[in-house]
């Protein structure tokens, strides 16, 4: 690696002393975008289209599930037998791709996304086989004994079970098919004279939440800091050579640490987009999580789209105060690009010094994406606190409340996947205790509220002093 190069990785981590006053040769600086050449052939070295075909499946689940029940009611999809519902739900979590690979997408855009089938995205990915537990060469535990943070078996009570990733999903969509059956069969469940929603229960569950979030955490945040991101395995993640895969545009280092920028869900010039565009809050009209960047008239789901935790980190940062402003998404983008800087210009074998520069944009990346996680789990708890003290007005809103705690519980799942989370195991604990396996219900009595509330604001309180988070934002995220 040019020693240039190095100077700026160094620079950019902050650790570097005098030499960080030497100027830079700006010819070695990484570039504004994520867009690096072979070193190998006439063309872009950078490849993560398995991820991208997961970040789909998961978007495509979602939108499938929020249109569950009117499909039900029109009568285009009237479930009557165990097994159709958790079927259809499994088209996208245990996706055959040889199979349906020809199916259109769900996910749309304005222009047209480039891909309009899973197959032109990639083929042969699914989620289930990515799932914490199940791609178990890196997990740093072992989720078949060791995952947590639900204790109450009544959601298995149709099937599933909730001592491993894979089996509490598999409780979730055997209990939306239940619900599903039932509302097929005449029996509109209701709270307060609200119709709920196949995928909502009167317990103040939202599955399509719940399934969204620990999917995002157990597939897309696992693999991204357990597995590419990650250096506890020979020939894996940073441990990855820098030689030439195969006959592919890239080397191994090169391909594992695109995978992990992948799995954050950024567009290649994730820079160019305001936090407000990337929550689709206002700027630009043609910047909404998306840009025909590449003017060709398609959004390329592979290179202009935002997905997942790229478009998280956004909201939390827009959401911070002015005082205490967050950065996470230019500090993640900023790491990924610049480490990726100088995995491409070292040589086959990195230094011990290009490792350790390396390790640190890494620790970069993982301490944003999971900062403006955490983030999102006050903004939840904050969130939940207001519905609770709408209790017994005209104001209060039962699937709101069933949302946003599904939300916070969802998200909060995630923190354990992290090998190197700010959150001991012991404070995971804890803050699951707090959060419970349901939320307070307006009919639980003013003691059990009162109390409810107690244990959120010892949550929020717990992830404060974890992350480090001003009390401004706290309070206002």
């Amino acid at each position: 690696m040019k020693t240039e190069t190095l100077l700026f990785a160094l620079i950019l981590l902050g650790g570097c002393g005098d030499a960080a006053e030497e100027p830079v040769d700006e010819g070695t600086a990484p570039p504004a975008t994520y867009e690096f050449a072979s070193r190998f052939e006439d063309t872009s070295s950078v490849a993560y289209s398995g991820q991208t075909a997961r970040q789909v499946l998961i978007d495509d689940l979602n939108t499938y599930m929020g249109g569950l029940t009117a499909a039900i009611d029109n009568q285009s999809f009237t479930p009557t037998d165990e097994g159709q519902v958790v079927g259809a739900l499994d088209f996208y979590f245990r996706f055959d791709s040889d199979s349906n690979g020809a199916e259109s997408l769900l996910l749309t855009t304005e222009p047209a996304t480039e891909q309009s089938t899973h197959a032109e995205i990639s083929t042969e990915k699914n989620l289930v086989g990515k799932l914490a537990g199940n791609d178990a060469v890196t997990d740093h535990r072992d989720w078949s004994s060791e995952f947590s943070g639900w204790s109450d078996t009544d959601i298995a009570a149709h099937g599933g079970s909730i001592s491993t990733p894979e089996g509490l999903l598999t409780a979730w969509f055997e209990t939306v098919e239940a619900n599903a059956i039932a509302h097929a069969n005449g029996d509109i469940r209701t709270v307060d004279g609200t119709p709920l929603p196949v995928t909502v229960t009167e317990q103040g569950h939202d599955l399509q939440q719940l399934i969204q979030k620990l999917l995002t955490g157990a597939v897309a945040f696992s693999q991204g800091t357990d597995d590419y991101l990650d250096d506890d395995v020979d020939g894996k993640g940073l441990r990855s050579p820098n030689t030439r895969e195969e006959d592919k545009p890239y080397t191994a280092l090169e391909h594992a640490w695109d995978e992990g920028f992948g799995y954050f869900g950024a567009a290649r010039d994730y820079a160019s987009y305001s936090d407000d565009e990337l929550a689709g809050k206002g700027g630009r009209e043609a910047w909404q999580g998306y840009h025909d960047t590449d003017g060709d008239g398609a959004i390329d789901l592979k290179s202009e789209f935002n997905f997942g935790a790229s478009t998280n980190a956004a909201k939390r940062d827009r959401g911070s105060q002015d005082e205490a402003r967050t950065d996470f998404t230019k500090d993640a983008f900023d790491a990924f690009v610049a480490g990726r800087h100088l995995i491409a210009n070292a040589g086959e074998a990195l230094t011990d010094e290009e490792f350790a520069a390396l390790q640190g944009f890494r620790d970069r990346i993982v301490a944003a994406w999971e900062g403006a996680l955490a983030a999102t789990v006050v903004h939840y708890i904050n969130e939940l606190l207001g519905d609770m003290e709408l209790f017994g007005t005209a104001e209060y809103d039962f699937l709101a409340h069933a949302k946003h705690w599904s939300e916070l519980k969802g998200f909060a799942l995630a923190f354990q996947f992290n090998p190197r989370s700010p959150l001991s195991k012991d404070a995971f604990g804890m803050l699951h205790a707090n959060v419970g396996d349901a939320p307070a219900l307006a009919d639980g009595g003013d003691a059990e509220i009162d109390a409810y509330r107690t244990r959120l604001l010892s949550a929020r309180s717990l992830l404060q002093d974890a992350y480090g988070f001003d009390p401004s934002n706290v309070e206002g995220w």
